[in-house]
């Protein structure tokens, strides 16, 4: 007869084998709950402890048009790449130089490809493609010198958002609304919108909105462009709010009694996600119903509700604006133009030109722009060189391109900085993408150089270790 053994019973072995891992992850998690709660109250010192400095704008509208719009082809008219078209590129400006896909290729000059004049009272040079940009020409400041480090696409949405290529770091919206919250109770502090059209759109991932080390309640949201914004937001049938608010606050409760043991901010995420989703199934609705709109606002935008267009887009980032949201990222793919770009430019311009000029021209008829930093542009620009795939194109640039920034605190109608005769490198007030990200934190109230998270010991910036300035010859 086999010995019986007691279940309960444990061998000296295998009590210290089991028992260790047991005791040892016990202490770690007590080691990791006290590094949680200690990081949590310094970075949140770090925050109540920042300098006050005005606040010009109260949220960000950021158009970013992913791809990279040529810049000699919408604000940077050059002439004399116009007179040596055809020519070979000389070889003083590109020696050395990065260069995507026309790298090892002999080099020919691309002159503009439409035609510049000076519009508003400023004078400000547009070109033909923008045709209601010329329109807001007295509203927009126009960066004509930016500079990035980053020569292919998503390296370089990575480094325009977070300010290196690094993966994982915060984005800038995450970083606003981790500094300032949101003035929203029932919609997310910041807010992405994507659309499409146009050509070889590239995919935009969805860690260009990550919270990166922040808490990941101030990571971006991405609301669909098309149907109801938010996946599942109307409660389940069946059930009614009565019933899942008090799903909710007892899971709160729950999650309150394991935050007052560990200190995890992300039990603290949990809360907030709880409610805020709660809160969802009613702003969400409402900010999807234009009902409310009158048709000549529909028709200055050109937009069909849910249609998932960029103009739609834009009405909703005006209705975002309206109800508290910190910070709202338009992205349109498809400016990627190393070919067709007459055709194509057509194309993207006349999907985004006139929504563009709307929401400017909305947020001012409402006394919105005054308090708004809407800034628009690509992740890097174009080059003077041509590149032929199905018509004249162009490549990735980096050396120098053309941004614009409007609203509070910006001077309207003013341009900035300069490219070279040929459109290849900034050389007059060069605007690096961490100058950018400095100017809209100062607008912001929030000074870039105090403004830290402790990360692996480091006080991480949005503008990184190295030097970064406020663009102050733009500031009204």
């Amino acid at each position: 007869m086999e010995p019986r053994i007691d279940p309960t019973f444990a061998n000296r072995r295998t009590f210290l084998t089991q028992g260790g891992i047991s005791l040892g992850g016990a202490a770690l998690a007590s080691l990791l709950s006290n590094d949680l709660s200690a990081a949590t109250r310094v970075n949140q010192a770090a925050r109540d402890d920042l300098p006050n400095l005005p606040q010009h704008v109260k949220r960000v509208i950021f158009l970013c048009m992913a791809g990279g719009p040529s810049h000699l082809e919408t604000f940077d008219y050059k002439p004399e790449l116009a007179k040596l078209d055809g020519q070979p590129m000389p070889e003083s400006y590109t020696a050395g130089q990065p260069i995507a896909q026309l790298q090892g290729q002999a080099l020919k000059c691309q002159g503009p490809l439409t035609k510049f004049a000076q519009y508003g009272e400023s004078g400000q040079t547009i070109s033909d493609f923008l045709p209601y940009h010329q329109k807001m020409a007295d509203d927009i400041c126009v960066i004509r010198s930016m500079v990035t480090e980053q020569i292919n696409h998503d390296p370089a949405h990575t480094f325009m958002n977070t300010g290196t290529a690094i993966s994982g770091r915060p984005s800038m919206g995450s970083w606003v609304t981790y500094g300032l919250g949101s003035e929203s109770e029932d919609l997310p502090g910041f807010v992405v919108l994507t659309s499409v059209g146009g050509r070889n759109p590239q995919p935009i991932a969805s860690r260009q909105w990550s919270a990166g080390f922040l808490p990941s309640r101030y990571q971006g949201v991405e609301f669909s462009s098309s149907g109801q914004p938010v996946n599942y937001v109307d409660p389940p049938r069946g059930v009614s709010l009565g019933q899942q608010r008090r799903l909710i606050e007892t899971v709160g409760a729950i999650n309150r009694h394991r935050l007052r043991d560990s200190g995890d901010p992300e039990i603290e995420t949990r809360l907030a996600t709880y409610e805020m989703a709660f809160r969802m199934q009613t702003s969400v609705p409402d900010l999807a119903d234009v009902s409310d709109e009158p048709q000549h606002v529909l028709d200055m935008y050109g937009a069909q509700p849910g249609d998932g267009t960029y103009a739609s887009n834009c009405l909703l980032a005006r209705r975002l604006a309206e109800r508290g949201v910190r910070f709202i990222h338009l992205y349109h793919r498809g400016w990627d133009h190393h070919g067709g770009l007459v055709q194509y430019m057509n194309i993207c311009c006349g999907l985004t030109d006139k929504p563009t000029w709307a929401l400017l021209n909305d947020l001012k008829q409402r006394d919105m722009l005054k308090d708004t930093l809407v800034i628009w542009g690509g992740e890097f620009g174009r080059t003077p060189m041509f590149q032929g795939k199905g018509g004249a194109g162009r490549d990735h640039h980096i050396k120098g391109f053309s941004m614009w920034m409007a609203g509070g605190g910006i001077k309207p109608g003013y341009s900035h900085g300069a490219t070279d005769e040929l459109g290849y490198n900034a050389v007059e007030d060069v605007v690096h993408v961490r100058d950018l990200h400095a100017t809209m934190l100062h607008q912001l109230g929030i000074d870039h150089r105090h403004f830290s998270y402790k990360f692996q010991g480091l006080d991480t910036k949005l503008t990184g270790v190295e030097r970064a300035h406020v663009i102050k010859p733009i500031l009204a």
